[in-house]
């Protein structure tokens, strides 16, 4: 038995490790600074995240319609798998109450106009009056829509916050997702490059 434990003393502390603990936190924000600031100069969009889900199947799709939305006289159909079965799709997840879906709906509109996209929609969380208003006040980029009225399928897609967008491939493979809205931006640099390739491909290639 020491001296120390002897005489009940208690052990002190080397001064080297009271300066470890005193640097702690300078230490901890200089490795959070170099991280931050590497994303900074690898010029990469913040809102482009990798998903778990990239390079897997889509989850399945078998959701009810929003009623009463109508296009060229006729009902807009439910989102199922059939919807998106075989077609480049753009999955997109909006809601009426959200901001950043409002802005970045004219890209959409712009996107579905190009009939080599599908562009699908998950109504999220949303009222069925407030959905109908909102595409009939921006118009209906959608060639299908789903609701989602208590975010089950959001979990299912591993949905961070809406709006949040998924490419799908032919095969119904998920090859890139959008956290956020879509800016020029993102669509020009990378939304659009991973489409190119997709529509390049021959069917059952991707």
């Amino acid at each position: 038995m020491s001296a120390d434990a002897e005489s009940g003393a208690k052990p002190t502390r080397r001064p080297g490790h009271r300066r470890l603990l005193a640097f702690a936190p300078l230490i901890a924000f200089v490795a959070l600074a170099a991280i931050f600031f590497s994303q900074l100069i690898s010029g990469r969009d913040a809102s482009v995240i990798p998903s778990a889900l990239v390079g897997t199947a889509a989850p399945a799709l078998d959701l009810q319609p929003l009623v009463g939305l109508m296009h060229a006289g006729q009902p807009v159909p439910a989102l199922t798998d059939a919807a998106v079965r075989d077609r480049v799709t753009l999955v997109n997840i909006w809601a009426s109450w959200c901001v950043p879906c409002r802005q970045e709906h004219p890209l959409l509109m712009a996107l579905a106009r190009d009939e080599r996209i599908n562009v699908v929609g998950i109504n999220y969380k949303d009222e069925r009056p407030h959905a109908l208003r909102f595409l009939g006040e921006l118009g209906n980029p959608y060639s299908a829509v789903g609701i989602d009225p208590n975010g089950i399928a959001a979990i299912d897609w591993g949905v961070y916050g809406i709006p949040e967008t998924y490419l799908l491939d032919r095969d119904g493979t998920i090859v890139f997702k959008q956290i956020g809205p879509f800016s020029p931006d993102t669509i020009r640099n990378d939304l659009m490059p991973e489409i190119e390739k997709l529509l390049a491909a021959p069917a059952g290639s991707s």
